[in-house]
């Protein structure tokens, strides 16, 4: 992949491919788990990719967030960041369902450039550049060509399902799907696997970074963009006056 960022490509690469030995120390839907402040589980898992991440990526002068790490403010001075999730979809991973992933995003001067989401559960990876595309499973890839919502496959949060906040679309003329992980559904727009993804609830850097990378933060088809600003308007008007779920 030719691209500026080649040198933090071949880092997130092999950061993934570390975290694909370290998912292999453990089995889905049967680890236990604990929970932290919010009720929000974590597993060993969890940390254990979390620990050979920083090994993989961190270099001096570059900045560190993540879900499993204690936060180092210092990284508000950093022009370079890494935004992590070792596990998004922990609950998903609990429960043996195959909608989990590693993600990784790195972001210069406030913008994610280049992002890797690796799901363990169905040896998928994705690989991207702002500048050079994305690679599903090693291969050039392209977001969905289509035109029209109408038939769309959009990706939805199951949680954000599961508490009827979705209701207002089940009359609409595309086709939902439940599914765990935000970085997973951002990963899989980016690579016209869906049509769309969009959460109606706000999110935490780390949820979404290196799924911004790859989609370039609208999370459709390019060809979808104006009619789906027309559908989610209100829920755009709503968000920009909420503050930042992050830190």
């Amino acid at each position: 992949m030719t691209s500026a960022y080649s040198e933090i490509l071949t880092r997130i690469d092999n950061a993934l491919e570390a975290a694909r030995d370290v998912f292999s120390r453990f089995n889905a839907g049967a680890i236990e788990a604990e929970f932290k402040a919010g009720h929000d589980p974590v597993t060993e898992a969890d940390r254990a990719v979390d620990a050979i991440l920083r090994q993989n990526l961190l270099r001096d002068g570059e900045g560190w967030l993540s879900e499993e790490s204690v936060d180092d403010l210092s990284r508000l001075d950093k022009e370079r960041v890494w935004v992590v999730d070792p596990l998004d979809g922990t609950r998903e991973f609990i429960m043996g369902l195959p909608e989990f992933c590693t993600s990784i995003g790195f972001v210069e001067n406030g913008k994610p450039v280049a992002g890797g989401i690796y799901n363990p559960a169905t040896k998928e990876t994705f690989l991207g550049a702002l500048d050079a595309g994305v690679l599903y499973n090693g291969r050039p890839a392209r977001p969905s060509q289509r035109t029209r919502l109408d038939g769309a496959l959009i990706l939805a949060s199951r949680s954000e399902v599961k508490r009827g906040e979705w209701k207002e679309f089940e009359e609409a003329p595309f086709k939902t799907q439940a599914m765990g992980s935000v970085a997973y559904k951002l990963a899989l727009v980016s690579v016209g696997l869906a049509d769309v993804t969009f959460t109606l609830t706000p999110k935490n850097e780390w949820d979404v970074v290196a799924g911004a990378a790859l989609v370039k933060i609208l999370a459709c088809g390019p060809l979808l963009k104006d009619e789906l600003l027309s559908v989610v308007e209100h829920h755009i008007r709503v968000a920009e006056h909420l503050p930042s779920a992050g830190a």
